[in-house]
């Protein structure tokens, strides 16, 4: 499997309007972008994909012949569940994202999952082996095969899905790279199917999140105005409405930018970005309270960055631990709507839905519609955890 490069994603995501490539180049153009430029670095990213993945078939073909280990390389579209029962190990190669969609075909607790980093300059590749090993992976190859790892198991979040109106079918989004018409378009397909059904009890989706579950209106959900002027329109974006229930507590109902729910392996990931805080943020905090007496030391730039960098670091916590962190998002607060507790840690999350066209989103690659009555409880079971290894530097 290898990533898709920002050429292939401009193709999808104006194919749907039957654009050629000459309208492409055009419309690229109109945007500031250099066609050409985007282009070759295409054309150098397969290049340098096909290397990889020739040296990667040597070192598989060297070790194979000497311990008779049968090898099977499948590109994206064709990484299917079959392959999965097939293998013993499943070897992504890409980056992050790579690693995520070849994780959430693996249900088996003991079938590691091992991500390899094929472009380091452009992925940051944290679920992925050291960098160095992109450039000498026979070396992690030996590694692996003496043993000379240890075994780490990242907790999964799973989902149950209830209510009203339900259709648990998902929606492929690294398959599709939807634009936000494409990503409308995807779910009213599935309705036409005629899937939808009420579930009486949960229903266990088949799809696990390693990084972690967003549930919010989707990016499609605009109300279109009509103003004065017949030619001219304008969007005005349309709040999350939900009730949620955190450790089976009391329901509260809640408008927001949606909902992040995430394990110890996304602590580092999204989740992190929404609920770090700023250097100036801490800094103008730490003059109020000294402002009104509250600070028994001096103000300086290395307490507030002792500040900052200790606040920043308790929203991290061990992949292997079994727990989940919550996140409201922007939530709003008056008479009718509140957010006691905007974020924190916890072993179960229920959320039903008082939205218009919401999506329940796992690890941004798949989707599930999740609109008024549909209620999701999110949870950690050990038994999901997915295997992977650590090398050494």
């Amino acid at each position: 499997m290898q990533r898709t490069t920002r050429y292939e994603f401009e193709q999808q995501r104006y194919r749907y309007a039957g654009l050629s490539e000459e309208d492409l180049k055009q419309l690229l153009a109109l945007k500031g972008s250099n066609y050409a430029g985007l282009l070759e670095r295409h054309r150098i990213h397969t290049k340098n994909v096909e290397h990889v993945v020739e040296r990667y078939t040597q070192a598989f073909s060297a070790l194979c012949r000497n311990e008779g280990i049968e090898v099977r390389l499948v590109k994206r579209g064709e990484y299917n569940e079959e392959t999965v029962r097939w293998a013993d190990a499943i070897i992504s190669a890409g980056g992050d994202g790579t690693m995520l969609l070849a994780a959430s075909k693996v249900f088996d607790k003991f079938k590691p999952v091992i991500g390899v980093n094929t472009d380091p300059e452009r992925s940051e590749g944290h679920l992925c082996l050291p960098v160095r090993y992109t450039h000498s992976f026979p070396e992690a190859l030996q590694k692996l095969y003496r043993g000379e790892f240890r075994w780490q198991w990242r907790q999964r979040i799973r989902l149950y899905l209830e209510g009203t109106g339900i259709n648990p079918t998902p929606v492929d989004l690294h398959e599709q790279q939807l634009s936000q018409e494409q990503h409308s378009r995807a779910h009213i397909n599935e309705r036409f199917q005629d899937q939808r059904s009420d579930i009486s009890g949960p229903h266990l989706l088949p799809v696990r999140a390693l990084n972690e579950v967003f549930i919010g209106e989707s990016l499609s959900s605009r109300e279109n105005f009509k103003s004065c002027k017949p030619s001219f329109k304008f969007s005005l974006h349309r709040a999350s409405y939900y009730e949620i229930s955190v450790d089976d507590g009391p329901w509260e109902k809640q408008k927001s930018s949606g909902l992040n729910v995430c394990t110890g392996t996304g602590s580092k990931a999204w989740s992190y970005n929404i609920n770090k805080v700023a250097y100036q943020a801490v800094e103008e905090i730490l003059k109020i309270a000294e402002k009104h007496g509250g600070l028994n030391m001096p103000l300086n730039v290395e307490l507030v960055q002792k500040v900052t960098n200790d606040y920043n670091e308790s929203l991290l916590y061990s992949p292997e631990e079994p727990k989940m962190f919550f996140s409201i998002r922007e939530p709003i607060a008056n008479r009718v709507f509140s957010s006691t507790q905007q974020r924190g840690f916890s072993s179960k999350v229920c959320v039903r839905s008082r939205c218009w066209d919401a999506c329940m989103v796992v690890d941004g690659g798949t989707s599930f519609e999740f609109n008024d009555g549909a209620i999701a409880s999110i949870m950690i079971d050990t038994e999901d955890a997915l295997c992977t290894v650590v090398l050494e530097e």
